[in-house]
């Protein structure tokens, strides 16, 4: 099993977490950082486990108000990319998008293959323990070295950290929005 992060969720309104109910979910992918040239290139924070999807001709949305452009260019730069949106070509415009959060809506995403997640399909599953007995609600996906950890937040509000591993996690079925564990002994 394996998690892909295209790292927040935001909701319509701008603020992160779960949608409400049919509403879209938009992923961050990067945020704009300074202008390069002159040109109007900016560089961009990336923010995803793909980059290799942002290449020309994506159209991406930037700020707060999901604002569609087209990518002219993507390029490699430092620990980033320097890309162009076309209709833009100068520093002065460019330099106006800084500081940005760059989004996709999740609906465009690709599939992935059997047994990897977004982190958006895992979030407010709920979580039940092998014999039925529900545990309560997924609420975040810790990123560690070694493997994910999934806070479970349980009916009473307590906490219980879980390993992503195939020891712990048994079944996981995004279509019910389901997630069925093995507690161990040393958890």
């Amino acid at each position: 099993m394996s998690l892909k992060n295209d790292s927040l969720n935001r909701r319509m309104d701008g603020s992160s977490g779960s949608p409400n109910s049919g509403e879209p979910v938009f992923l961050v992918i990067g945020r704009l950082r300074r202008p390069h040239g002159v040109a109007g290139e900016i560089n961009m924070e990336v923010l995803t486990d793909f980059p290799e999807r942002i290449r020309k001709g994506a159209v991406l949305l930037v700020g707060e108000s999901h604002r569609e452009l087209v990518l002219e260019s993507a390029r490699p730069h430092g620990k980033g990319i320097l890309i162009r949106f076309a209709g833009i070509n100068d520093p002065e415009t460019v330099g106006l998008l800084r500081n940005e959060l760059v989004y996709k809506a999740a609906a465009n995403l690709p599939k992935l293959p059997a047994d990897e997640y977004y982190h958006h399909d895992l979030l407010g599953m709920q979580v039940f323990l092998e014999n039925g007995q529900k545990l309560g609600v997924l609420r975040e996906i810790i990123e560690t070295g070694a493997n994910d950890v999934y806070q479970v937040e349980t009916e009473d509000g307590k906490e219980v950290l879980l390993p992503a591993i195939e020891s712990v996690i048994m079944e996981i079925n995004t279509d019910e929005g389901r997630m069925i564990v093995r507690l161990q002994e040393w958890l």
